[in-house]
Protein backbone atom coordinates (compact mmCIF):
# COMPACT_ATOMS: atom_id res chain seq x y z
CA UNK A 1 0.00 0.00 0.00
CA UNK A 2 1.26 3.48 -0.74
CA UNK A 3 2.18 5.99 1.91
CA UNK A 4 -0.89 8.01 1.02
CA UNK A 5 -3.12 4.98 1.64
CA UNK A 6 -1.59 4.43 5.08
CA UNK A 7 -2.07 8.10 5.90
CA UNK A 8 -5.73 7.82 4.88
CA UNK A 9 -6.23 4.84 7.18
CA UNK A 10 -4.58 6.77 10.02
CA UNK A 11 -6.95 9.71 9.50
CA UNK A 12 -9.96 7.38 9.45
CA UNK A 13 -8.78 5.76 12.69
CA UNK A 14 -8.27 9.12 14.39
CA UNK A 15 -11.72 10.25 13.22
CA UNK A 16 -13.28 7.09 14.66
CA UNK A 17 -11.63 7.70 18.03
CA UNK A 18 -12.84 11.32 18.05
CA UNK A 19 -16.39 10.17 17.27
CA UNK A 20 -16.27 7.61 20.11
CA UNK A 21 -15.02 10.24 22.55
CA UNK A 22 -17.86 12.57 21.45
CA UNK A 23 -20.44 9.82 22.00
CA UNK A 24 -18.92 9.16 25.43
CA UNK A 25 -19.22 12.83 26.39
CA UNK A 26 -22.84 12.92 25.26
CA UNK A 27 -23.59 9.75 27.25
CA UNK A 28 -21.95 11.16 30.37
CA UNK A 29 -24.01 14.34 29.91
CA UNK A 30 -27.20 12.26 29.98
CA UNK A 31 -26.11 10.25 33.04
CA UNK A 32 -24.91 13.23 35.05
CA UNK A 33 -26.36 16.58 34.00
CA UNK A 34 -23.71 19.26 34.21
CA UNK A 35 -20.96 16.67 33.83
CA UNK A 36 -20.77 15.90 37.53
CA UNK A 37 -21.00 12.33 38.75
CA UNK A 38 -21.52 11.38 42.38
CA UNK A 39 -18.04 11.39 43.90
CA UNK A 40 -16.83 14.50 42.10
CA UNK A 41 -15.82 17.08 44.67
CA UNK A 42 -16.52 20.80 44.59
CA UNK A 43 -14.57 23.05 46.95
CA UNK A 44 -15.92 26.59 47.34
CA UNK A 45 -14.09 29.26 49.31
CA UNK A 46 -15.60 32.69 49.07
CA UNK A 47 -15.92 33.62 45.42
CA UNK A 48 -13.51 30.91 44.20
CA UNK A 49 -14.49 27.33 43.49
CA UNK A 50 -12.59 24.26 42.38
CA UNK A 51 -14.08 21.12 40.81
CA UNK A 52 -12.17 17.87 41.38
CA UNK A 53 -13.69 15.28 39.00
CA UNK A 54 -12.39 12.14 40.77
CA UNK A 55 -15.06 9.63 39.70
CA UNK A 56 -15.30 11.09 36.20
CA UNK A 57 -11.54 10.69 35.76
CA UNK A 58 -11.59 7.09 36.99
CA UNK A 59 -14.53 6.20 34.74
CA UNK A 60 -12.95 7.83 31.71
CA UNK A 61 -9.67 6.03 32.42
CA UNK A 62 -11.38 2.63 32.61
CA UNK A 63 -13.34 3.19 29.39
CA UNK A 64 -10.33 4.45 27.44
CA UNK A 65 -8.16 1.58 28.72
CA UNK A 66 -10.78 -0.92 27.55
CA UNK A 67 -11.11 0.72 24.13
CA UNK A 68 -7.34 0.97 23.60
CA UNK A 69 -6.88 -2.67 24.62
CA UNK A 70 -9.53 -3.72 22.11
CA UNK A 71 -7.89 -1.62 19.41
CA UNK A 72 -4.31 -2.85 19.99
CA UNK A 73 -5.21 -6.56 20.22
CA UNK A 74 -6.33 -6.93 16.62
Amino acid sequence: MTDLGQFGRLLIGIGGVVILIGILFVAIGFVAPGGRLPGDFVVTRGSASCLIPLVTSILLSIILTFLLNLWTRR
